[in-house]
């Protein structure tokens, strides 16, 4: 629906002055500013870091979403100094950047050491008490994990150690970052957290999973509760089932032996599809801030029936992709990619069949799909309705009628359809069904922010809305460990899909089990 209006910034905003840009160049969706603060990155040479945060700073320092009272100190184990950390940046500027990115980058400080150096965390709190001279930083601090998970308790209690948990002189905040996985079972993401909290009170962890910056994902918030027409049909009366799948059609690429070790159901759906569903199907919240939000979250995830490992066997699709074609090109199944052993059993694709045990939703089957080399790149919700008790049309005439659905896509084309049945110009009363289509790119010219420019944004302004709270977390876990265990087990047998399709026949027979299909973008 491209007529819809877009949304102009407030003719009274005022705003202090940023680096390197006017109140007018300011997105006003990106227009809040964070307090003075010192940003650091550790791990800030990996590839996290060089792909997704610093160029999310870029983009901010581009908007004009950052101030005059910010800095950045890069710490990773590389031997670069202050100005060969700052010549990685200036190359990461945005297209139509006016310089506002070059200068901040002068800015920038780098510390080469190890995270358990008691030398690396002293060198970086003398910076970050130069910075509050230097800059006006005032003593706010936001830390950044994008390290590999083994070393978050490490970094976390350093900091700790050297008094850098706490803000500094003047300062009224500090704050730790924390990238996912969030542990790679129950056992150990308890663990992690114990180690956070030994260094962090829970207020300060911002626990980061970059689906959750997504504009659909956000916007089911405002489907669901700003929208009367959808919040009366949003439950077990009018629904016949929900459908989740995340979609790649890329296979492991260079990180086989970091699969191997992961595997889908614990790389996508513990987080990514718990954190979407819990979204989609929880109650509406008691106000629209972080606890509010967070607190139905949970709810929703505790009334997931969790299954116990016979029950995961029976109602869980484990499979591996096979050498096919995508897209006109021929690749190589999992089992020949580097680094995977040639007898492998690790899953590239799981579906799901899941039930929540509350009022609203109960007896309404939740099916969940995720995999590699699938035919297409998609993540998408669809609500499927339940069919009218009575077609007057029946046989012929409505044989290319199906179930309405509202379907929310995440990725990559986000937006929002409604699939219903019309009737097919002509003579005869056939009904067919047809699409009403909402998106992004056409409503709102100019595109959205990336994930991690909204996050990182959220983190520096204390918004935790989009943030993982550590009971989310135990409860994602909660849900998945039978499933786990049963994987473990060798149970189900891995079934084995040709890479190109929408998986194994298996998950086909799940679905098909209760009179339904899956519906392929």
């Amino acid at each position: 629906m491209p007529g819809l209006a877009r949304i102009a910034p407030d003719s009274g905003a005022s705003a202090s002055a940023a680096v390197g840009a006017t109140v007018h160049d300011i997105d006003p969706d990106l227009g809040r500013r964070p307090d003075p603060l010192a940003l650091v990155i550790f791990g800030a040479s990996g590839d996290l870091a060089h792909r997704k945060i610093l160029p999310a700073l870029a983009q901010l320092a581009t908007r004009g979403s950052l101030g005059e009272e910010f800095a950045v100190v890069g710490v990773a184990r590389s031997d670069w100094d202050d100005e060969g950390f700052r010549d990685v940046c200036r190359t990461l500027a945005p297209d139509g950047s006016d310089g506002a990115w070059d200068r901040l980058v002068d800015r920038f400080r780098y510390v080469a050491g190890d995270y358990s150096d008691d030398t690396t965390f002293t060198r970086l709190a003398e910076i970050l008490d130069g910075f509050d001279t230097a800059y006006g930083t005032a003593g706010n601090r936001v830390y950044y994990l994008a390290t590999i998970p083994a070393l978050f308790g490490t970094v976390a209690g350093a900091l700790a150690k050297h008094g850098c948990n706490r803000p500094g002189s003047g300062g009224r905040f500090a704050r730790l970052v924390v990238e996912k996985p969030f542990g790679s079972d129950l056992a150990s993401a308890k663990t992690l957290d114990a180690s956070l909290h030994d260094a962090f009170r829970e207020d300060q962890i911002f626990r980061i999973d970059h689906y959750m910056g997504k504009e659909t994902v956000q916007n089911v918030l405002a489907l669901r509760f700003a929208n009367s027409i959808f919040e009366p049909i949003w439950n077990r009366r009018y629904v016949d089932h929900v459908q989740v799948t995340v979609a790649e059609s890329l296979g492991v690429e260079h990180r086989g032996g970091f699969y191997e070790t992961a595997g889908a159901l614990r790389d996508i759906v513990q987080n990514h599809v718990m954190q979407v569903l819990s979204l989609t199907l929880m109650e509406p919240p008691s106000s629209m801030d972080a606890d509010g939000i967070r607190d139905e979250k949970v709810k929703l995830l505790r009334s997931v029936l969790v299954p116990d490992t016979d029950e995961a066997v029976n109602n869980v699709v484990r499979g591996q992709y096979e050498r096919g074609t995508i897209h006109g090109e021929d690749v190589p199944g999992y089992r020949e990619e580097d680094g995977v052993a040639p007898s492998s059993q690790t899953e590239t694709y799981v579906a799901m069949h899941l039930l929540v045990d509350n009022w609203r939703w109960a007896g309404v089957p939740i099916y969940v799909r995720t995999g590699k080399r699938l035919a297409a790149r998609a993540t998408e919700v669809s609500m499927v309705f339940q069919r009218p008790p009575h077609l007057p049309f029946a046989g012929k005439l409505a044989r290319d009628l199906r179930p309405d659905t509202l379907t929310l896509r995440i990725q990559p084309d986000e937006g929002i359809s409604l699939s219903f049945g019309a009737k097919v110009p002509g003579p005869a009363f056939r009904v067919r069904t047809v699409a009403m289509d909402f998106s992004y790119a056409e409503a709102f010219p100019g595109g959205t922010a990336d994930a991690y420019e909204r996050l990182l944004l959220d983190a520096m302004t204390g918004d935790a809305t989009l943030f993982i709270r550590s009971d989310e977390v135990d409860q994602a876990w909660e849900i998945v460990a039978p499933i786990q265990e049963a994987f473990q087990e060798g149970e189900p047998p891995l079934a084995h899909y040709r890479a190109g399709g929408w998986g194994p026949v298996e998950a086909d027979r799940l679905i098909e089990g209760g009179g339904r299909q899956w519906r392929n973008p």
